[in-house]
């Protein structure tokens, strides 16, 4: 069972999958989910629908917005905190990045994302924040704060530019309740998992499920550049 991030790990960052790794995708991938911080509409203008209910399971959100081989099955009805919305506006105010694009606290099932440039930002204007926060690491400091002021809840960086923030435990990790057995084992596969992810560093949200996925042998989990790597490893793999 392949498990597959979407931003940065099939496609580039909110855009579109390369047409030929998508043809070579659905000619030799068959048994796979997806993980994403994003929700189903912007995983189908990335993938397609073919591929979204071609999928196993499409793990929107985080995990908080579930879909099998496309039909609906679970939503986390979570809402942020009014004391945990009025903060993230002062970081906005107090960021030195000096674009604002608006939608910076976009809701979403069971999380909210937040960004500082943005979820109207081009491309181009990604590009700036993704540059400015390489340079100041905002996103991990913010992230950090915000953790240590709400205990209830959890912030990770997301994608290029963004925070996913939910409720302590509802990452990506919640996944494995729908391929674990009551006792822990891999019941649902024949196989161990494999997990690609760009963001699987301590402050990424691929880390959450890349860690329950080692610490208990469940599988083995790449932390790849961008799609070219995950296609040269899923190529090395089928060639194997």
């Amino acid at each position: 069972m392949f498990i597959f991030d979407v931003d940065g790990t099939l496609t580039p960052s909110r855009q579109k999958i390369d047409p030929d790794f998508k043809q070579w995708f659905t000619e030799n991938i068959h048994d796979y989910c997806f993980v994403t911080g994003s929700d189903k509409e912007k995983t189908i203008e990335q993938v397609g629908l073919d591929m979204f209910v071609g999928a196993k399971y499409s793990f929107q959100c985080n995990g908080n917005d579930v879909y099998f081989y496309g039909k609906h099955i679970e939503s986390n009805e979570w809402t942020l905190p009014l004391n945990a919305k009025r903060w993230l506006n002062e970081q906005l105010e107090e960021s030195n990045f000096p674009l604002r694009t608006g939608l910076h606290i976009e809701h979403r099932p069971g999380m909210v994302n937040f960004s500082i440039v943005g979820r109207n930002a081009t491309h181009s204007e990604r590009g700036l924040y993704v540059k400015y926060d390489k340079a100041s690491d905002e996103r991990t400091l913010i992230a950090e704060m915000f953790n240590s002021k709400f205990t209830k809840l959890e912030a990770k960086a997301g994608g290029e530019t963004g925070i996913d923030i939910g409720p302590k435990g509802a990452d990506k990790s919640q996944i494995l309740k729908f391929v674990l057995d009551l006792d822990g084992t891999l019941t649902m596969f024949n196989e161990k998992l494999k997990f690609y992810g760009d963001r699987m560093d301590e402050a990424g949200n691929d880390y959450p499920l890349a860690k329950v996925i080692l610490d208990n042998s469940h599988g083995t989990c790449y932390n790849v550049e961008d799609y070219k790597d995950t296609w040269t490893l899923l190529k090395a793999h089928i060639n194997d």
